[in-house]
Protein backbone atom coordinates (compact mmCIF):
# COMPACT_ATOMS: atom_id res chain seq x y z
CA UNK A 1 0.00 0.00 0.00
CA UNK A 2 2.92 2.29 0.70
CA UNK A 3 4.06 1.93 -2.90
CA UNK A 4 0.60 2.96 -4.10
CA UNK A 5 0.67 6.09 -1.94
CA UNK A 6 4.18 6.92 -3.18
CA UNK A 7 3.11 6.49 -6.80
CA UNK A 8 0.09 8.73 -6.22
CA UNK A 9 2.26 11.42 -4.61
CA UNK A 10 4.80 11.26 -7.45
CA UNK A 11 2.00 11.41 -10.03
CA UNK A 12 0.48 14.49 -8.38
CA UNK A 13 3.90 16.12 -8.23
CA UNK A 14 4.46 15.45 -11.91
CA UNK A 15 1.07 16.94 -12.82
CA UNK A 16 1.80 20.00 -10.68
CA UNK A 17 5.18 20.50 -12.38
CA UNK A 18 3.57 20.17 -15.80
CA UNK A 19 0.81 22.62 -14.91
CA UNK A 20 3.35 25.19 -13.75
CA UNK A 21 5.37 24.85 -16.94
CA UNK A 22 7.97 22.88 -15.00
CA UNK A 23 10.73 21.08 -16.85
CA UNK A 24 10.69 22.94 -20.14
CA UNK A 25 10.51 26.38 -18.57
CA UNK A 26 13.39 25.50 -16.23
CA UNK A 27 15.51 24.18 -19.09
CA UNK A 28 14.75 27.26 -21.15
CA UNK A 29 15.80 29.58 -18.31
CA UNK A 30 19.06 27.65 -17.96
CA UNK A 31 19.83 27.94 -21.68
CA UNK A 32 19.13 31.67 -21.64
CA UNK A 33 21.35 32.26 -18.64
CA UNK A 34 24.34 30.28 -19.87
CA UNK A 35 24.11 30.94 -23.61
CA UNK A 36 24.81 34.64 -23.50
CA UNK A 37 23.33 36.23 -20.45
CA UNK A 38 20.09 37.09 -22.17
CA UNK A 39 17.21 38.28 -20.10
CA UNK A 40 14.91 35.58 -18.92
CA UNK A 41 11.43 35.78 -20.36
CA UNK A 42 12.38 37.25 -23.77
CA UNK A 43 12.38 35.35 -27.02
CA UNK A 44 9.74 33.55 -29.03
CA UNK A 45 6.50 32.83 -27.17
CA UNK A 46 5.75 29.24 -26.19
CA UNK A 47 3.52 27.26 -28.55
CA UNK A 48 0.80 26.99 -25.93
CA UNK A 49 -0.87 29.54 -23.59
CA UNK A 50 0.78 30.41 -20.33
CA UNK A 51 0.48 27.84 -17.58
CA UNK A 52 -1.66 29.98 -15.30
CA UNK A 53 -4.14 30.54 -18.13
CA UNK A 54 -4.23 26.82 -18.91
CA UNK A 55 -4.83 25.99 -15.28
CA UNK A 56 -7.58 28.58 -14.89
CA UNK A 57 -9.33 27.44 -18.07
CA UNK A 58 -9.06 23.79 -17.02
CA UNK A 59 -10.43 24.48 -13.55
CA UNK A 60 -13.09 26.84 -14.91
CA UNK A 61 -14.30 24.22 -17.37
CA UNK A 62 -14.76 21.61 -14.62
CA UNK A 63 -17.98 22.11 -12.70
CA UNK A 64 -17.70 21.72 -8.90
CA UNK A 65 -19.90 18.61 -8.88
CA UNK A 66 -17.44 16.74 -11.09
CA UNK A 67 -14.88 16.83 -8.30
CA UNK A 68 -17.05 14.15 -6.68
CA UNK A 69 -16.21 11.83 -9.57
CA UNK A 70 -12.54 12.85 -9.42
CA UNK A 71 -12.44 12.03 -5.70
CA UNK A 72 -14.19 8.71 -6.39
CA UNK A 73 -11.63 7.82 -9.06
CA UNK A 74 -8.76 8.68 -6.71
CA UNK A 75 -10.20 6.57 -3.88
CA UNK A 76 -10.94 3.78 -6.34
CA UNK A 77 -7.32 3.71 -7.48
CA UNK A 78 -5.98 3.85 -3.94
CA UNK A 79 -8.42 1.23 -2.65
CA UNK A 80 -8.38 -0.95 -5.78
CA UNK A 81 -12.19 -0.99 -5.85
CA UNK A 82 -14.96 0.24 -8.11
CA UNK A 83 -17.27 1.22 -5.23
CA UNK A 84 -15.78 4.72 -4.69
CA UNK A 85 -16.08 5.40 -8.42
CA UNK A 86 -19.77 4.44 -8.37
CA UNK A 87 -20.36 6.57 -5.28
CA UNK A 88 -18.55 9.51 -6.86
CA UNK A 89 -20.60 9.21 -10.04
CA UNK A 90 -23.82 9.04 -7.99
CA UNK A 91 -22.83 12.21 -6.15
CA UNK A 92 -22.51 14.25 -9.37
CA UNK A 93 -26.28 14.82 -9.96
CA UNK A 94 -26.86 15.50 -6.27
CA UNK A 95 -24.13 18.13 -6.13
CA UNK A 96 -25.28 19.59 -9.45
CA UNK A 97 -28.77 20.05 -8.05
CA UNK A 98 -27.37 21.70 -4.92
CA UNK A 99 -25.21 24.04 -7.02
CA UNK A 100 -28.12 25.07 -9.20
CA UNK A 101 -30.30 25.69 -6.16
CA UNK A 102 -27.56 27.86 -4.67
CA UNK A 103 -27.20 29.81 -7.91
CA UNK A 104 -30.95 30.31 -8.16
CA UNK A 105 -31.10 31.58 -4.57
CA UNK A 106 -28.23 33.97 -5.29
CA UNK A 107 -30.01 35.25 -8.40
CA UNK A 108 -33.25 35.75 -6.48
CA UNK A 109 -31.51 37.73 -3.78
CA UNK A 110 -29.65 39.82 -6.34
CA UNK A 111 -32.91 40.58 -8.16
CA UNK A 112 -34.55 41.53 -4.86
CA UNK A 113 -31.74 43.97 -4.11
CA UNK A 114 -32.16 45.48 -7.56
CA UNK A 115 -35.89 45.96 -6.93
CA UNK A 116 -35.11 47.79 -3.69
CA UNK A 117 -32.65 50.00 -5.53
CA UNK A 118 -35.26 50.71 -8.22
CA UNK A 119 -37.88 51.71 -5.65
CA UNK A 120 -35.49 54.07 -3.88
CA UNK A 121 -34.29 55.66 -7.12
CA UNK A 122 -37.86 56.04 -8.41
CA UNK A 123 -38.95 57.73 -5.19
CA UNK A 124 -36.08 60.19 -5.52
CA UNK A 125 -36.91 60.97 -9.14
CA UNK A 126 -40.62 61.53 -8.38
CA UNK A 127 -39.79 63.71 -5.39
CA UNK A 128 -37.56 65.79 -7.67
CA UNK A 129 -40.65 66.72 -9.70
CA UNK A 130 -40.46 64.36 -12.66
CA UNK A 131 -43.47 62.66 -14.16
CA UNK A 132 -43.81 59.03 -12.94
CA UNK A 133 -43.29 57.65 -16.44
CA UNK A 134 -40.15 59.69 -17.00
CA UNK A 135 -38.95 58.90 -13.48
CA UNK A 136 -39.34 55.18 -14.16
CA UNK A 137 -37.40 55.54 -17.41
CA UNK A 138 -34.49 57.24 -15.65
CA UNK A 139 -34.50 54.90 -12.65
CA UNK A 140 -34.52 51.72 -14.74
CA UNK A 141 -31.37 52.80 -16.58
CA UNK A 142 -29.24 52.52 -13.43
CA UNK A 143 -30.47 49.17 -12.07
CA UNK A 144 -31.82 45.83 -13.27
CA UNK A 145 -34.86 45.58 -11.02
CA UNK A 146 -37.25 44.98 -13.92
CA UNK A 147 -35.16 42.15 -15.34
CA UNK A 148 -36.35 40.58 -18.56
CA UNK A 149 -39.60 42.59 -18.45
CA UNK A 150 -37.74 45.90 -18.60
CA UNK A 151 -38.65 46.63 -22.22
CA UNK A 152 -42.37 45.90 -21.70
CA UNK A 153 -42.64 48.00 -18.54
CA UNK A 154 -40.77 50.97 -20.00
CA UNK A 155 -42.84 50.80 -23.20
CA UNK A 156 -46.03 50.93 -21.12
CA UNK A 157 -44.69 53.90 -19.16
CA UNK A 158 -43.57 55.75 -22.29
CA UNK A 159 -46.66 55.25 -24.45
CA UNK A 160 -49.37 55.44 -21.80
CA UNK A 161 -49.94 51.72 -21.38
CA UNK A 162 -51.05 49.77 -18.31
CA UNK A 163 -47.95 50.15 -16.14
CA UNK A 164 -49.39 48.34 -13.06
CA UNK A 165 -50.28 45.29 -15.16
CA UNK A 166 -46.80 45.28 -16.72
CA UNK A 167 -45.27 45.46 -13.24
CA UNK A 168 -47.42 42.54 -12.07
CA UNK A 169 -46.13 40.44 -14.97
CA UNK A 170 -42.56 41.50 -14.20
CA UNK A 171 -43.05 40.42 -10.57
CA UNK A 172 -43.41 36.79 -11.72
CA UNK A 173 -39.64 36.61 -12.10
CA UNK A 174 -37.86 34.91 -9.18
CA UNK A 175 -36.86 37.50 -6.59
CA UNK A 176 -38.89 40.32 -8.16
CA UNK A 177 -41.93 39.95 -5.88
CA UNK A 178 -41.35 43.48 -4.60
CA UNK A 179 -42.63 44.80 -7.93
CA UNK A 180 -46.12 43.81 -6.79
CA UNK A 181 -45.88 46.54 -4.17
CA UNK A 182 -44.63 48.99 -6.79
CA UNK A 183 -47.60 48.08 -9.00
CA UNK A 184 -50.00 48.71 -6.11
CA UNK A 185 -48.40 52.08 -5.33
CA UNK A 186 -48.61 53.07 -8.99
CA UNK A 187 -52.26 51.99 -9.23
CA UNK A 188 -53.27 53.91 -6.09
CA UNK A 189 -51.48 57.06 -7.23
CA UNK A 190 -53.25 56.93 -10.62
CA UNK A 191 -56.76 56.05 -9.35
CA UNK A 192 -56.89 58.11 -6.16
CA UNK A 193 -54.30 60.79 -6.79
CA UNK A 194 -52.16 59.67 -3.85
CA UNK A 195 -48.57 60.78 -3.62
CA UNK A 196 -46.41 58.15 -5.32
CA UNK A 197 -43.19 59.13 -3.53
CA UNK A 198 -44.66 58.50 -0.07
CA UNK A 199 -45.89 55.05 -1.07
CA UNK A 200 -42.54 54.22 -2.59
CA UNK A 201 -40.75 55.27 0.60
CA UNK A 202 -42.92 52.92 2.65
CA UNK A 203 -42.42 50.13 0.14
CA UNK A 204 -38.65 50.65 0.14
CA UNK A 205 -38.58 50.53 3.96
CA UNK A 206 -40.67 47.34 4.01
CA UNK A 207 -38.48 45.58 1.43
CA UNK A 208 -35.31 46.56 3.28
CA UNK A 209 -36.73 45.30 6.58
CA UNK A 210 -37.62 41.98 4.92
CA UNK A 211 -34.10 41.69 3.53
CA UNK A 212 -32.59 42.42 6.95
CA UNK A 213 -34.78 39.78 8.60
CA UNK A 214 -33.68 37.26 5.99
CA UNK A 215 -30.02 38.08 6.61
CA UNK A 216 -30.55 37.78 10.38
CA UNK A 217 -32.23 34.40 9.94
CA UNK A 218 -29.36 33.20 7.79
CA UNK A 219 -26.89 34.23 10.48
CA UNK A 220 -28.88 32.30 13.08
CA UNK A 221 -28.90 29.22 10.85
CA UNK A 222 -25.14 29.35 10.31
CA UNK A 223 -24.65 26.87 13.14
CA UNK A 224 -26.94 24.32 11.54
CA UNK A 225 -25.20 24.74 8.19
CA UNK A 226 -21.83 24.27 9.87
CA UNK A 227 -23.14 21.06 11.46
CA UNK A 228 -24.11 19.77 8.01
CA UNK A 229 -20.67 20.65 6.69
CA UNK A 230 -18.98 18.83 9.56
CA UNK A 231 -21.16 15.75 8.96
CA UNK A 232 -20.17 15.77 5.31
CA UNK A 233 -16.47 15.99 6.17
CA UNK A 234 -16.33 13.42 8.97
CA UNK A 235 -15.89 10.36 6.71
CA UNK A 236 -12.91 11.94 4.94
CA UNK A 237 -11.40 12.91 8.30
CA UNK A 238 -11.87 9.34 9.53
CA UNK A 239 -10.12 7.90 6.48
CA UNK A 240 -7.19 10.29 6.87
CA UNK A 241 -6.90 9.53 10.58
CA UNK A 242 -7.00 5.78 10.00
CA UNK A 243 -4.37 6.04 7.26
CA UNK A 244 -2.13 8.13 9.53
CA UNK A 245 -2.40 5.45 12.22
CA UNK A 246 -1.46 2.74 9.71
CA UNK A 247 -4.84 0.96 9.85
CA UNK A 248 -5.34 0.88 6.05
CA UNK A 249 -9.07 1.77 6.26
CA UNK A 250 -9.69 1.55 2.50
CA UNK A 251 -8.73 -2.12 2.39
CA UNK A 252 -10.88 -2.90 5.43
CA UNK A 253 -13.91 -1.00 4.14
CA UNK A 254 -13.76 -2.13 0.52
CA UNK A 255 -12.40 -5.70 0.68
CA UNK A 256 -13.79 -7.28 3.87
CA UNK A 257 -17.32 -8.31 4.81
CA UNK A 258 -17.48 -6.39 8.12
CA UNK A 259 -15.95 -3.36 6.41
CA UNK A 260 -18.56 -3.37 3.66
CA UNK A 261 -21.32 -3.69 6.28
CA UNK A 262 -19.88 -0.76 8.24
CA UNK A 263 -19.57 1.24 5.02
CA UNK A 264 -23.22 0.62 4.12
CA UNK A 265 -24.51 1.46 7.61
CA UNK A 266 -22.29 4.54 7.82
CA UNK A 267 -23.44 5.80 4.42
CA UNK A 268 -27.10 5.42 5.44
CA UNK A 269 -26.56 7.21 8.76
CA UNK A 270 -24.53 9.94 7.07
CA UNK A 271 -27.26 10.53 4.49
CA UNK A 272 -29.98 10.59 7.16
CA UNK A 273 -28.01 13.06 9.26
CA UNK A 274 -27.44 15.42 6.36
CA UNK A 275 -31.07 15.14 5.28
CA UNK A 276 -32.32 15.91 8.79
CA UNK A 277 -30.09 18.95 9.31
CA UNK A 278 -30.88 20.39 5.87
CA UNK A 279 -34.58 19.76 6.46
CA UNK A 280 -34.41 21.81 9.66
CA UNK A 281 -32.68 24.63 7.78
CA UNK A 282 -35.18 24.61 4.92
CA UNK A 283 -38.21 24.60 7.23
CA UNK A 284 -36.76 27.47 9.25
CA UNK A 285 -36.14 29.48 6.08
CA UNK A 286 -39.65 28.74 4.78
CA UNK A 287 -41.19 29.87 8.07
Amino acid sequence: MGEVWMAAVLGCAGIAIWLTGGWQSGARRTQLLFAGGGAVGHGPPPPWPRTSERLRSWRGGLRPEWWSLVAGLALGLLGASVLPVVAGAAGVPVLRRARRAREERRDRESRGDEVITLCGALAGEVRAGRHPGEALQRSARDCDGLGEARAAVLAAARFGGDVPDALVKAARQPGAEGLLGLSACWQVSVDQGAELAAGLDRLDAALRAHRDRRADLRAQLAGARLTALMLAGLPAAGLLLGTALGADPLRVLLHTGPGLACLAVGAVLEGMGLWWVLRIVRRAEAA
